[in-house]
């Protein structure tokens, strides 16, 4: 069980929102089309008529217009969840790591610059990493 001091501490992490029930609950809509880009013709009939396609998931105007600036942080205040919102972002042919780009406001090579200055401090040992510290 999460003490109500674990729970504030993790909602408390600058720049994050803690996807929790309120948030997967406000996202439903925008994660279930999402989900369904597994299906090669809905990626195409997303691609055909974007709105009509976005209206079949009845999303919110607030997810509706994040969708069509293809802005990842209000995708993800929408209630989007990072992995599913990766499904819409492999339609235009971005990665999980442009979407932490896009969601931290760096650009690309600086946040996979980041992402490997993190790792070092991580023993592979507690983590379950199997991974060289010479690797860069």
């Amino acid at each position: 069980m999460t003490s109500d001091r674990s729970l504030a501490l993790r909602r408390s992490i600058p720049g994050t929102a803690l996807f929790d029930g309120e948030l997967a609950e406000r996202g439903f809509q925008l994660n279930a089309m999402c989900f369904s880009f597994n299906e090669a013709a809905n990626r195409k009939a997303f691609l055909a008529d974007e709105d009509a396609y976005c209206a079949k998931f009845a999303l919110t105007p607030e997810q509706r217009k994040a969708v069509a600036d293809r802005d990842v942080p209000a995708m993800l205040r929408a209630g989007g969840n990072v992995y599913y919102l990766a499904k819409l972002a492999g339609i235009f042919g971005l990665n999980v790591q442009d979407l932490g780009a896009l969601q931290t406001g760096r650009p690309l090579q600086e946040f996979k610059d980041y992402l490997v200055s993190q790792r070092a401090g991580i023993d592979p040992a507690i983590a379950g990493l199997h991974v060289s510290r010479e690797i860069a």
